[in-house]
C-alpha cells in the first residue's frame, strides 16, 4: 500500500479528482489477498457511506493478481457494470526465468477493459508473452510499456518521479477514455 509508486499514483489521480481507496493485504498467498480484495470491493458495492455507481480495480505485482482474480470471480456471480475496469502496474505474467507457466488464467475471462503498465525490462513479464496474451484477450485492453524498466519500474539513467510522471499520466489518461465511453 505505501509502496513509493502506489502513493505516488493515488495521490496524481487523487488531485485530478479521482477518489482511490488504497489497502493492503500482509500475507503473500493470492488465494489470501484475493479474498481480501473480493471483500473490499463487496463492501464498496454495497455500502451506504459511498453510493458509488462503479469502480476501476487496480494493482501492483501480486495485487493486480489480486484484482483480475476479483474480477473473473464477480464476473462469474453477477453481469453488472460495477467493476468498470482493472489497472495492472507490473502484472508478474510468470516467475524470473520461468516463462513456462503462465499467470494468465484470469485474464482470459475479463471482459472490462485492461489497461496493462509493465517495464520493457521486467523480468516477471517478457514483453512478447504479455502481448501474446493480450492478443487471446477478449477484453478492450491496452499495454503502455515503459522503456527499459523492471519488474520495480526503475530505469537506468531516470529518476523515479520521471518514470513515475510518465506512469501516472498515462493511467490517467486512460481512466478518462475510459470513463468518458462509459457516458457516451
Amino acid at each position: 500500500m505505501n509502496f513509493p509508486h502506489l502513493v505516488s499514483l493515488a495521490a496524481y489521480l487523487a488531485s485530478h479528482g479521482v477518489l482511490c481507496l488504497r489497502f493492503t493485504c500482509k500475507g503473500l498467498n493470492i488465494a489470501y489477498r484475493t479474498k481480501a480484495f473480493k471483500t473490499v470491493v463487496e463492501y464498496l458495492k454495497l455500502s451506504d457511506d459511498y453510493k458509488l455507481s462503479g469502480v476501476f480495480l487496480a494493482g501492483r505485482s501480486m495485487g493486480s493478481r489480486a484484482a483480475a482474480s476479483v474480477i473473473r470471480q464477480l464476473s462469474q456471480d453477477d453481469d453488472d457494470d460495477f467493476i468498470q475496469g482493472l489497472i495492472c502496474l507490473s502484472y508478474p505474467l510468470h516467475r524470473p526465468k520461468l516463462q513456462s507457466k503462465l499467470w494468465d488464467e484470469d485474464l482470459l475471462f475479463i471482459r472490462c477493459p485492461v489497461l496493462f503498465v509493465s517495464g520493457s525490462a521486467d523480468e516477471m513479464c517478457e514483453k512478447q508473452l504479455l502481448e501474446g496474451v493480450a492478443s487471446k484477450m477478449k477484453a478492450p485492453k491496452k499495454i503502455h510499456w515503459v522503456g527499459k524498466a523492471n519488474h520495480g519500474m526503475a530505469v537506468k539513467g531516470r529518476t523515479t518521479e520521471d518514470v513515475m510522471e510518465e506512469i501516472n499520466a498515462q493511467v490517467f489518461s486512460w481512466l478518462r477514455e475510459n470513463i468518458e465511453l462509459e457516458h457516451e
